[in-house]
């Protein structure tokens, strides 16, 4: 027998009965809808005609987030449709006339949605959400995915994740994901730790306290920021080049000053110079390129500001970097850096180096 799950209050229900309307239940008014129809159902002290299950949901919205729109007539019968399908609910709702009206009443007394079984269709959405979860398998923080793949498969007696259709850049070969838990629960649970740590700019390593803020990845490789207390300054360090972490009893110091959300905005990459000032970078595109660059974009400020027979030029408004210098140079002879000057040397620079060692 199926067990009892009540996972239909997490998930939006969806369907492709052609007899129900495809708008509904794609967002979260569409599960407080469902649920303050069950409250009315399930009530068998009064009797609740379509105005009654109209205001119900009114009444439900507005409480949750204060929205006043209003439910319409229509919407509150594609509801009931789709509660009483078998990609819904499977309701046992019975229409009582009286007189020239009809008020809803469920056939059982017991009957409500949240204690319904997991239907074919939310099993599906649970595989799909689990093949995009996998991309983290690897990762230290995330063993438990595959642990629930398997108690899910037993709880229901069918796979539940599926061959992958689609393929995320992941390295889990990467050194340094071992420590990825530890800095993960430090994070979270605000806590300083001691690092050591191996510069690729010095021959030996270095130990000092950091205060860990944020993860990010970046082509393939993850990153901890975080405020070092020995400098006074936020560092980047990337995690294949951790030698050792532990936890300290100093006071952690508190994230006050940088919104993760934007402090990338200005960069490709993760290499952040706040003193490097935000430049305008003019880049002249070879025509047999551009369809490239334009299909993907150096960074989201680009800009066309000419287009010729043999080029484009384009603008973007960045920090220069160590990553951007990357991403320039890889573009190899379709791309000529019109200005600044400095960017231009630095390539051109990079430039001579490679043809020196290879002439």
């Amino acid at each position: 027998m199926q067990p009892i799950c009540t996972v239909k209050n997490l998930f939006v229900h969806c369907t492709s009965n052609p007899q129900i309307n495809p708008k509904m239940a794609t967002n979260k008014h569409a599960t407080i809808r469902y649920n303050a129809l069950d409250k009315c159902f399930s009530n068998f002290a009064r009797n609740f005609y379509i105005e009654d299950l109209i205001e119900a949901c009114n009444k439900a919205l507005y409480e949750f987030d204060g929205a006043i729109d209003g439910v319409k007539r229509r919407q509150v019968f594609d509801d009931i449709l789709f509660m009483e399908s078998d990609q819904g609910f499977s309701i046992p709702l019975v229409k009582h006339k009286d007189g020239r009206r009809v008020y809803y009443r469920y056939a059982d007394r017991n009957f409500t949605i949240k204690n319904q079984p997991v239907n074919e269709s939310e099993i599906e959405q649970i595989r799909d959400s689990l093949n995009i979860l996998k991309r983290f398998e690897g990762i230290p923080q995330f063993e438990w995915l595959e642990e629930l793949s398997v108690r899910l498969e037993a709880t229901f007696g069918k796979r539940i994740a599926s061959n992958p259709i689609v393929g995320f850049e992941q390295n889990p070969y990467l050194k340094g994901l071992s420590f990825f838990t530890q800095l993960f629960n430090a994070i979270t649970n605000k806590r300083a730790l001691r690092v050591e740590y191996q510069s690729f700019k010095h021959t030996e390593p270095s130990t000092f306290i950091i205060h860990p803020y944020y993860l990010k990845q970046y082509n393939s490789r993850w990153f901890l920021f975080g405020h070092n207390q020995d400098q006074g300054e936020i560092n980047n360090l990337a995690l294949d080049r951790l030698i050792a972490v532990s936890e300290t009893d100093n006071d952690y110091i508190e994230n006050e000053s940088i919104d993760f959300n934007e402090y990338f905005e200005d960069v490709i990459g993760v290499t952040v110079d706040e003193t490097q000032p935000v430049e305008s970078i003019m880049l002249r595109i070879d025509k047999q390129l551009w369809p490239y660059i334009e299909t993907k974009p150096i960074h989201g400020s680009q800009k066309v500001k000419e287009k010729a027979d043999e080029y484009v030029l384009i603008e973007l408004q960045l920090r220069i970097n160590y990553e951007l210098v990357s991403t320039i140079f890889s573009l190899g002879e379709g791309v000529q850096v019109v200005e600044p000057v400095e960017l231009k040397e630095t390539i051109r620079c990079k430039a001579e180096i490679l043809r020196r060692k290879h002439s």
